[in-house]
């Protein structure tokens, strides 16, 4: 044949076959796969500090101990409402010209998985105490602490983001301890990481190998669901497994009026549900219930365990009188 005595035309031909089949075999498959998993409706491209924080979270070392995938089995249910897919990876892009996507997924769980931490636990206190000194809100926590992403200051600026750090986390320093930019823009980042509820119509995959009702589940009666579970869940970071709190960074449950006193607990309810922001001598707590998507059964059954632990002596709720004050504490809200 002609073609392969003339090398222009050979080699013509063969850089025309390579580039039809560099298009059939990776080009044409990424476009679609590209098209068929494009980003779930409402999810949004990180903010600036956000986008500084994400290469702050991958040269520190987080994507080495923490994962960003939900398995589709039960013991997952903890890290997400629901088992991940493709769609939520969609707006993850190249880390720069030069450098190839960040493996965010991970690939080891040293530390708790954090697809929703946003949702489950994005309070700023208790996120920039986490960093200075993990041991000060989780005590048996072996995650390294990063005291370089702040100052200590003896008077800080008005304009400055002051941790409430109890003195034995200090590391023996006196003074006040102060979030650098790069602290709050990791910060911005751990906040953005809350997984969005599939379209309505779309099916979720199933969680496997499912238990009894222990916690974030649906359906299922106050007395099936666990509130201990519920509360180490949620709650335990911040109040403690002692329910005591910390001193001037969050509220001690034991003994506390609010946890026990009836005439209270539509503030108890609507805390649990909207969050708190009212006391100066404690850092804000986060909508922990509303971004959970609890329901009657999830609230009653915390407010029980925190009521009959510690030395607590509440009155047990039930979820039908619970339901009555959330839909009263909602409806509060919306008219505000």
């Amino acid at each position: 044949m002609e073609i392969f005595n003339n090398h222009k035309k050979l080699y013509t031909v063969a850089g025309l076959f390579f580039l039809l089949l560099t298009y059939l075999t990776a080009i044409q498959p990424a476009l679609q796969n590209q098209k068929n998993n494009a980003p779930l409706p409402g999810a949004e491209p990180l903010s600036g500090d956000a986008l500084k924080g994400k290469l702050l979270y991958i040269s520190e070392g987080c994507v080495a101990c923490h994962t960003q995938q939900v398995r589709n089995v039960d013991m997952d249910k903890n890290f997400g409402s629901r088992p991940g897919i493709p769609a939520d990876y969609a707006t993850i892009k190249r880390t720069s010209l030069w450098a190839n996507t960040a493996t965010l997924m991970g690939t080891e769980r040293t530390g708790p998985d954090l697809t929703n931490v946003g949702n489950r636990n994005g309070g700023k206190d208790w996120n920039l105490m986490h960093l200075f000194n993990p041991r000060s809100v989780v005590k048996e926590s072996i995650m390294p602490a990063y005291p370089w992403l702040f100052e200590i200051k003896e008077n800080p600026d008005s304009t400055d983001v002051v941790v409430s750090m109890p003195q034995e986390f200090m590391y023996g320093k006196t003074g006040k301890v102060v979030a650098t930019k790069k602290a709050l823009q990791l910060l911005a980042y751990i906040q953005s990481l809350k997984q969005l509820p599939l379209p309505e119509g779309t099916a979720e995959r199933e969680f496997l190998y499912k238990k009894e009702p222990a916690g974030k589940g649906t359906g299922a009666s106050a007395s099936k669901m666990d509130g201990k579970t519920l509360y180490a869940t949620n709650c335990q970071s911040c109040h403690q497994p002692t329910g005591e709190g910390l001193a001037g960074a969050f509220p001690p449950l034991k003994n506390s009026a609010v946890v026990n006193n009836d005439d209270q607990l539509e503030l108890y309810v609507d805390i649990i549900m909207n969050g708190y922001d009212a006391r100066p001598e404690y850092g804000a707590m986060a909508a922990v219930g509303t971004n959970m998507e609890f329901t009657e059964e999830h609230v009653a059954a915390i407010i029980n365990y925190e009521r009959s632990a510690w030395g607590n002596e509440g009155r047990p709720v039930t979820p039908d009188e619970i339901k009555k004050i959330m839909d009263f504490v909602k409806t509060k809200a919306a008219g505000k």
